[in-house]
């Protein structure tokens, strides 16, 4: 279910569908394969919004990105050879230049890294029939509680996001078959944190661990 999603540092993340290649905030990525057709990002922190890695993966006058509305323009005029930038609101349904996705508010409850008011937004791509969930960096929010997915993809780095547990119980709720934790291992968090999060979620479930440090 997970052979067709790849994740580098952090939460850079790559999926291939026969709508094409998905890049979600690509970051410190080691090649250039300039093959994106359509590039999510969820909000502008630098390891997230890396305007080197978009270079490394936008393919010229091909790449769709789709970003939240307080971003949108950034992207428009720091970024070149995108052939559109979509500009997204959370809590909404899109079919946009032939992908459907789903928009999810991302932020924090109990800290003040990633405000509310900020629109960011987590993203519910359909993909061949596969709902797969990329969170952003948020807690285990009202927004998130009522997802419904396939795949889920979830930060459990802490500081900035939800910690293992946190982010097991987020997992154990809204019951994916499969889930994948991304946002560690480099910036915040460590391979122990993915131990953690996987003793905590439900046996029902499986964890696949596809980051790279």
């Amino acid at each position: 279910m997970t052979d067709n999603i790849e994740v580098f540092t952090q939460s850079s993340i790559r999926i291939k569908g026969s709508v094409g290649t998905i890049y979600v905030d690509p970051f410190r990525m080691t090649e250039n394969p300039k093959d994106a057709d359509y590039i999510f990002i969820t909000h502008d922190h630098y390891d997230h919004y890396s305007t080197d890695d978009i270079a490394k993966v936008i393919s010229y006058g091909e790449t769709i990105i789709i970003a939240p509305e307080k971003l949108a323009a950034t992207i428009k005029s720091e970024v070149s050879g995108f052939s559109d930038v979509i500009s997204v609101k959370p809590g909404n349904s899109y079919e946009e230049s032939g992908i459907k996705f789903d928009t999810v508010a991302s932020y924090n409850l109990n800290k003040s890294f990633h405000p509310k008011e900020s629109g960011w937004c987590g993203y519910v791509l359909d993909v061949d029939g596969t709902r797969i969930y990329i969170a952003g960096d948020t807690d285990a929010t009202e927004e998130a509680k009522q997802v419904s997915c396939d795949i889920a993809m979830v930060p459990i780095g802490g500081t900035y996001t939800m910690t293992p547990t946190e982010a097991a119980a987020l997992i154990n709720e809204i019951s994916p078959k499969a889930a994948i934790p991304t946002h560690f291992g480099s910036i915040v968090g460590s391979p122990a944190d993915a131990d953690a999060f996987e003793k905590q979620v439900d046996a029902s479930i499986t964890v696949e661990r596809k980051i790279r440090f």
